[in-house]
């Protein structure tokens, strides 16, 4: 046979073995061989092992055998299927148990520690997928800070205006929010050297956020840093490709295109080092939470899609937050929020925060569980009324089916991820923060009501502070919006000049002001006295089972 002919014959031979392998020929790859994988991670700081099980069945008539190895096939957060590659990473033999071990540079950069892993058998030339995909675990064992996480002293937290930072310390906040908006980060004159790369980001930006963020951990504040990805014109790879310019707040972390993936994660990089606590100049984040109220596409904007293509994204993006941020503390932690529509019917942009959470943890579980919490967001609802002991009984039921989870039902979400196929490897339940809430001071059919805002939050609090699986209680604001009491919704401690939308200046402490300052003290219970009246009680244990003040 000349080379014309035999070079027709291998191309032929080529599309029959894949389009019988499409079809379900090959039975000895679409019927019975299978892998799981259910290890990766690093090891020794200069290797990845993954392990796992494999099963293989037995070749029947007419079918082509694979040539007896199993092949470990490493593929970016961008790459969807190893295709017609054959750069495969590391090979063993066929068997019952899997085993691989991939060379590691130590180094938190290494594209590597941000891959997924995928087993694939050979059938003549072509690589067939036959497992799940999964990551490493354990990105934390790499990083060079590795100091405990601080723990505070109350739950109690604060939305902190920088330049009241002394009232703030008089108030003794113990927890408060930092929002980084990624798409102003973008371009400047400081330089960051990523993986080969260079990469510039505004100074002036960053120099802002060095000085909030020092200051308030300076103090022992534990700092929570909400990422956030506006739009940006100049920066299009910040952005799923295909999306234009919306009505949504923010916009999901592009991470499926190649030069979307390498400025994200260089810019996740970038923070997470800079805050890891090793640069007492910069002070350190504590938790770190992506993106907000994700189960809401007017938050996290990608495109109408079902949930499970959604969730999908979402899990990409957040790995390579969490991998870059746990490369660079070991013991910082990783959140993602919702609000509070726990069950509702979802649409191809808004997913109830129950349905999300149950497709996101098991995607997690599916890939390499890893320690992921949940930054919730349980306001009172209606938001423009305070009092959440007297919602809508329609719309907060006791039954794990409510359409709202607030903080009149919150045992209903402690008690869900309480759940076996929701704990952590360790078999602890998740971390749970509280990292936006507040309570209106101003009524649209009473008026000025701050004496029931002081009592929502007294209430809320011992609420928080007797549930033993959340961590803390941030509250929005230490001084009233100008734009959210526009809307009906002034949350503040203290009250705000109207006339100055150019810049927040604090008027007059509310009277939640002594409240929660004294809140998490020994005078707690005189200062919140007043507030059984208002709530129709004569004891706080008649509404909240063991309240340990009263004990």
């Amino acid at each position: 046979m000349d080379k014309k002919n035999l070079l027709k014959g291998s191309v032929m031979l080529t599309l029959c073995i894949l389009l019988c392998a499409a079809f379900g020929v090959f039975t000895s790859f679409a019927s019975y061989d299978r892998a799981t994988l259910t290890s990766c991670t690093v090891e020794n700081g200069d290797s990845i092992a993954v392990s796992g099980t494999a099963k293989s069945g037995t070749l029947e008539e007419g079918e082509i055998a694979d040539d007896g190895y199993y092949y470990l096939f490493e593929l970016h957060p961008y790459e969807s299927k190893i295709g017609g590659r054959t750069d495969y990473a590391a090979w063993c033999n066929k068997g019952e148990k899997l085993s691989f071990s991939l060379p590691y540079s130590w180094d938190a950069a290494d594209t590597r520690l941000y891959s997924r892993f995928v087993v694939a058998v050979k059938i003549q030339n072509t690589y067939y997928e036959i497992s799940n995909s999964i990551y490493v675990t354990n990105p934390g064992d790499v990083a060079l800070y590795a100091e405990e996480y601080p723990e505070a002293m109350s739950k109690k937290g604060l939305l902190i205006e920088l330049d009241m930072l002394g009232d703030a310390m008089e108030l003794g906040v113990k927890h408060t929010i930092v929002n980084i908006p990624y798409h102003h980060l973008l371009g400047g004159n400081l330089e960051y050297r990523y993986n080969g790369k260079v990469y510039h980001f505004n100074e002036a930006e960053i120099t802002k956020f060095d000085k909030m963020i020092s200051a308030f951990s300076g103090k022992g504040i534990i700092v929570t840093a909400i990422l956030l990805n506006g739009w940006n014109d100049a920066y299009p790879e910040l952005h799923e490709p295909g999306i234009q310019e919306s009505t949504a707040n923010y916009y999901g972390f592009n991470v499926i295109t190649e030069q979307g993936y390498e400025t994200t994660r260089a810019l996740f990089s970038f923070m997470a080092e800079r805050y890891s606590g090793k640069f007492d100049q910069y002070g350190r984040v504590s938790n770190w939470v992506v993106g907000n109220e994700v189960n809401n596409q007017t938050w996290n904007y990608v495109g109408a899609m079902g949930l499970e293509e959604y969730s999908k994204r979402f899990e990409r993006a957040f790995r390579v937050a969490y991998t870059a941020i746990k490369s660079h503390n070991k013991n910082a932690r990783v959140f993602f929020s919702t609000d509070y529509l726990w069950k509702k019917e979802n649409t191809n942009l808004w997913y109830s925060a129950r349905d999300f959470l149950d497709v996101f943890n098991e995607g997690i579980r599916s890939e390499g569980n890893i320690e992921w919490g949940l930054a919730y967001h349980p306001y009172p609802y209606p938001m423009t009324e305070p009092e959440f002991w007297d919602d809508d009984s329609s719309m907060l039921t006791e039954s794990v089916d409510s359409p709202i989870v607030s903080l009149k039902n919150i045992h209903i979400l402690t008690d869900y991820l309480q759940q076996n196929h929701f704990l952590t490897t360790s078999g602890e339940v998740r971390h749970v923060i509280f990292s936006e809430q507040g309570f209106t001071s101003i009524s649209p059919t009473r008026g000025n009501i701050y004496d029931i805002q002081a009592a929502a939050f007294a209430y809320a609090y011992y609420l928080v502070d007797n549930n033993p699986y959340i961590d803390a209680f941030i509250i929005s604001r230490q001084v009233d919006s100008i734009v959210e009491v526009d809307t009906g919704c002034a949350f503040g401690l203290w009250t705000v000049d109207m006339s100055r939308p150019d810049k927040v200046i604090a008027v007059m402490p509310k009277n939640i002001y002594q409240v929660f300052k004294y809140i998490d003290t020994k005078q707690s219970l005189r200062y919140t006295e007043f507030a059984k009246k208002i709530i129709g009680i004569s004891s706080w244990s008649e509404v909240i089972p063991n309240f340990k003040l009263e004990q």
